[in-house]
This record gives C-alpha cells, structure tokens and sequence, in this order.
C-alpha cells in the first residue's frame, strides 16, 4: 500500500504561482511512477504531469507544457508540482497517484493509489 497526502493547494490570481507537494509513504517507490491529475467541475480527470521515480524521467499534458514543472525529492519521500503562469481554466482538485511502472503515465488506470485532492482556485 502506498499512502498520498496532497498539500499546497488555494486560490491565486492569473499569472500567479503555486507550488503543490505529494507526501508518500508506505512502500518504497523505487519502480513506480507518480503523476498528478485534475478534475475541474463536470469534467473529466485530466492528466497533468508524471514523474519517474527511478531517473527522474518526466511527462506533461499539452495544457501545461512550459508553466508546470514535476520534481521529487528522494530523501522526503515528496513529489511537487511548480505551477507557473497560472490561468482561470487551471481551476480544479488536483490529485497526486502513484503506480507501478507501465509506461502509461497519461492514463488514470495506470496508477493504483490516490491522494485526497488539493483545490487549486485560479481568479480573473
């Protein structure tokens, strides 16, 4: 089992910055990839980001190519996501999610386990 808390979540205005964290523990995570999802109201989960924690290999959905930025830190068993230039439709829970290894990282069914969520509100 692998437990996700999520923290750094709020409201900023347009063209500010957030940065969320994604505590991890219970298993070690030297062969699973983490990504981070968001579901805004009515919406299907989106893929955002996904991080190899092996390497440290990284992927990004188109829609935030160039503002959002995934790291980890291995000694703080902590992934985080950097969300630069931020814009009104970034609004949405954001989900952190840790699966094994598949090479599927855009895929919500690649990942086992799910934090709670982080509200990211972004104001016009």
């Amino acid at each position: 089992q692998v437990q996700l808390v999520e923290s750094g979540g709020g409201l900023v205005q347009a063209g500010g910055s957030l940065r969320l964290s994604c505590a991890a523990s219970g298993r070690a995570l030297s062969r699973y990839a983490m990504g981070w999802f968001r579901q805004a109201p009515g919406k299907e989960r989106e893929f955002v980001a996904a991080i190899l924690w092996s390497g440290g290999i990284t992927y990004y959905g188109d829609s935030v190519k160039g503002r959002f930025t995934i790291s980890k830190d291995n000694a703080k068993n902590t992934v985080y996501l950097q969300m630069n230039s931020l814009k009104p439709e970034d609004t949405a829970v954001y989900y952190c999610a840790a699966g094994y290894d598949s090479g599927r990282y855009s895929s919500r069914n690649a990942y086992a386990y799910w934090g709670q969520g982080t509200q990211v509100t972004v104001s016009s």
